[in-house]
């Protein structure tokens, strides 16, 4: 059984209405009821209307908005609208009221009827031909009423056609409040000209603007962006003598806040109060909003803490903007404790959707992916529905990290949750995939993004580019490249920056100067960022000429380095040896008073300690120490290199210790260094035992640490230990570089375990690992050595075998031992390889 329901406060549902008011020729609710047994039955609908003894023309509820719903028992489905009558065919004049009656095609519609009717149709439809029908037209109150819903509706076509249509009826008065719904509605449409052009046009019928028509206008203009527009609107407002209210104001601020413009806002906000118009919560949200446009995060906070002592409490959206600059600021803890604060049982601002999403970024930025994670649980624990841009902050929190399995499935629960994915959600899964190093699905699903009518921008372009680019595969970069301005998308300093980077990684020296002419020609204006891109790139292939050619340019040009344009010199240079360049770049940097970071500190003494200048090193370690700028495990590595080289283990140890105090986990980097301060100052045993604390530490044995150690137990003669540590490296034998694994063989033949040595020789050839010239040379030397000539013959066939050419000494050094035991068959196999006579040979044997 379904039934139509109808709920009015001011409505009985005890008395049957008259047959005028019940155009549908409702019965009673008690002549509804069905039989006790009735099959197959339609549904019936149910209403409730009031007795009244006036005409519905003097009624005072035909302009409130009523309930109705709509409940089919039997189907098990419900629907609910919301109903406005307005006046009917009863209430209009006599003589239009016969008119509506001679004609069969007139409709005794309410308005809400009428926006449903007309909202279904297509904009290029006949919606002239539903308002003709509808015989509440010609009453002329139920126009404004009809524009009311339409453009609280938000269809800009169909509000044009019904306010055109409107504007041809003979009962039409111009009214403000018409005009002024109309331009609210083309403002939210950012159709600003057609906005302006109503203010003129309702001057020409005579309707004088209102301070209401003003505000529409103003904030017409906000929304585009025509901030100087609006201030203009203001000032014509107070040449008319219009009073300005607080919600002009505040649409004048939001105007000049929300086009970067803080300054302004503040001015206005300042005449605001000098005018005697008080700011209120909107006024504070505006402005602490134009802050946050404006990048002006720090004064944004400032200016909450003096909205705290006004009489005015902050709202869920102040706390959002608070929370939002917080993150900027990377005060990620601060901002948390606000979101918890906001989530107490008795906070007065509940958090809400934007709350969420501001968290899960927050945590996002801070490197915390598992606690974005758990925010979005809360979330949906606690009711809220994600909305598109909360699933595309989860897929982004999980792209930055290239956790591409977790952004899929955000991604498949988004497409579950009824969104269609949009541009955003598609780029940040397609940039998982490219952090990830598999940029063949990044272009996937950048072609599945156009597949599903969707036109990638400039974001998804760089962000396929890079994810070719991060993986040395710069011709399909490239290719992207062309592509993107094919498809009409402008490249822009990231574009460029990428590609240069790309460039360094790939050894493309040629292509860096072709990108840097593309960009010229293109009038894309090298940033700080692209220099350093670029200069790294030269670097990292050997142009040191070139990168300094660069860094002169960039600097002529206006362009101002900073602390990484000289980490990527100083650094760059080290590692092609021009130690005096680097410090050279040193007291540049110094000289421009730009802050030394970790990575510069650690540079300038590699770069010392390289040149032999232990104090000056030494130096600028305490110097980094004393301005607050905490070593990290980098800084404290390159200072014990720097006492490896000099030969001091004693105070490289201390260095060590010094790490531990101060809470910074030592890594296999830094413990390798310390071996080798510890091997160099003939301290092998110390080397053994730092080797155990690794192993307490859970810190991973590198290759350095692995022939640190070899090295250790060389001088100790220590060859029980190395037989363990080659078991627990066997596993990972491809992964070691062959120079390492000759050490071990090495060891091995010179502690004088030859049979050792040979079963470590069989496990390296088993594992997959190619064998080299210098490989065969360390056993054969070790078999002779030993004495084992015959095998060290045999090895000299399996080296043939692997097709390596022995050399001619190795044949000349087993001759004279093949010759010793007389061993005819080894001689003249040996004299055949090495061209010597018989008669020679024989002659050798006496």
């Amino acid at each position: 059984m379904a039934a139509m329901l109808s709920f009015s406060p001011h409505l009985s549902n005890t008395q049957t209405p008259r047959n005028d008011q019940n155009p549908h020729n409702f019965l009673p609710y008690s002549q509804h009821i069905p039989p006790a047994k009735t099959t197959n039955r339609k549904p019936t609908p149910i209403s409730c209307f009031s007795n009244s003894s006036e005409s519905s023309s003097k009624r005072d509820d035909i302009w409130e908005k009523k309930k109705e719903g709509f409940v089919d028992y039997d189907k098990g489905k419900y629907r609910v609208t919301t109903q406005l009558s307005g006046l009917g065919k009863d209430d209009i004049p006599k003589r239009y009221r016969l008119r509506v009656d001679g004609d069969p095609r007139q409709r005794d519609w309410k308005i809400s009827e009428v926006v449903e009717r007309i909202l279904k149709l297509k904009h290029w439809e006949d919606i002239e031909g539903v308002l003709n029908r509808w015989a509440g037209r010609f009453a002329r109150k139920n126009f404004p009423v009809l524009v009311r819903e339409i453009t609280q509706a938000g269809s800009l076509e169909h509000g044009v056609q019904v306010f055109r249509w409107m504007k041809n009826q003979k009962n039409y008065c111009a009214r403000n409040d018409i005009y002024n719904m109309m331009i609210r509605l083309h403002a939210r449409h950012n159709r600003v000209d057609q906005a302006r052009g109503l203010f003129f046009e309702m001057q020409e019928w005579r309707c004088k603007p209102d301070a209401e028509t003003y505000n529409a206008l103003i904030n017409a203009h906000g929304r585009a962006g025509q901030w100087r527009w609006a201030m203009n609107i203001m000032d014509d407002m107070l040449r008319a003598a219009i009073p300005p209210s607080r919600s002009t104001y505040n649409n004048l601020i939001n105007a000049c806040g929300s086009a970067g413009h803080w300054k302004e806002a503040l001015i206005v906000c300042k005449k605001m109060t000098d005018n005697g118009v008080g700011p209120d919560l909107v006024t504070h949200n505006i402005v602490l909003s134009a802050f946050k446009t404006g990048a002006q995060y720090s004064k944004a906070l400032s200016y909450f803490e003096l909205m705290k002592g006004t009489k005015i409490r902050h709202d869920t959206v102040t706390l959002n903007i608070v929370i939002h600059c917080l993150v900027k600021l990377g005060r990620y803890e601060e901002a948390v404790d606000v979101f918890n604060s906001m989530r107490e049982k008795r906070a007065e601002c509940r958090p809400d959707i934007v709350t969420f999403t501001s968290i899960i970024h927050a945590y996002s930025v801070c490197g915390q992916i598992e606690n974005c994670k758990a925010v979005f649980d809360v979330m949906l624990a606690e009711g809220f529905k994600p909305n598109i841009v909360t699933f595309n902050a989860l897929i982004g929190a999980y792209a930055s990290h290239g956790m591409h399995e977790d952004a899929l499935g955000v991604f498949n629960l988004l497409k579950g949750s009824g969104f269609r994915p949009d541009v955003v959600s598609y780029t940040s899964l397609l940039n998982a995939y490219g952090r990830s190093g598999r940029p063949e699905k990044a272009r996937n699903i950048f072609d599945m993004m156009k597949r599903n009518s969707w036109k990638p921008n400039l974001v998804s372009y760089n962000a396929l580019i890079d994810a070719y680019g991060s993986e040395g595969l710069l011709d399909e970069a490239v290719q992207v490249f062309r592509e993107m301005e094919r498809d009409g998308i402008q490249p822009n300093i990231v574009t460029i920056c990428t590609l240069l980077a790309a460039c360094g990684r790939c050894d493309q020296r040629v292509k860096i100067e072709t990108i840097l002419s593309a960009a010229d020609s293109r009038g894309i204006k090298l940033n700080t960022v692209a220099y350093n891109s670029a200069i790294g790139s030269y670097l990292s292939v050997g142009e040191f000429d070139k990168a300094l050619s660069l860094y002169r340019c960039m600097r002529e040009k206006g362009a101002k380095p900073d602390s990484v344009t000289f980490n990527v010199l100083i650094s760059g240079s080290c590692k092609m040896g021009k130690y005096g360049e680097s410090l050279k770049f040193l007291e540049e940097m110094i000289d421009l008073k730009i802050p030394l970071s970790k990575e510069v500190y650690s540079s300038a003494i590699y770069a010392y300690s390289k040149q032999g200048q232990l104090a000056e090193a030494e130096s600028i370690f305490t110097m980094m120490k004393s301005v607050s700028c905490s070593p990290d495990v980098i800084t404290y590595t390159t200072m014990m290199h720097a006492y490896s080289a000099a030969e001091n283990w004693e105070k490289a140890f201390a260095l060590f210790q010094d790490m531990e105090m101060n809470d910074i986990q030592p890594d296999s980097i830094a413990c390798s260094s310390l071996m080798k301060a510890f091997n160099r100052g003939s301290q092998p045993a110390r080397v053994l035992l730092l080797a155990e604390l690794m192993r307490e530490k859970s810190i991973a044995f590198n290759e350095a640490s692995i022939f640190e150690m070899i090295s250790a137990c060389s001088m100790l003669r220590d060859w029980r230990t190395t037989i363990e540590l080659i078991e627990k490296v066997e596993p990972s034998f491809l992964e070691l570089s062959l120079g390492l694994l000759n050490q071990l063989l090495h060891f091995l033949g010179k502690s004088g375990k030859v049979e050792s040595m040979m079963k470590l020789f069989f496990k390296i050839v088993a594992s997959g690992v190619e064998i080299n010239f210098g490989t065969y040379s360390i056993l054969l030397k070790n078999l002779l050595a030993a004495g084992k000539w015959r095998k060290y013959i045999e090895v000299l066939n399996w080296m043939e075998d692997s097709g390596i050419q022995p050399s001619l000494e190795m044949y000349r050094k087993v001759f004279s031992h093949a010759c010793k035991d007389n061993s005819t068959e080894y001689t003249a196999l040996i004299q055949e390889k090495i061209g010597v006579p018989h008669r020679a040979g024989i002659a050798a044997q006496g």
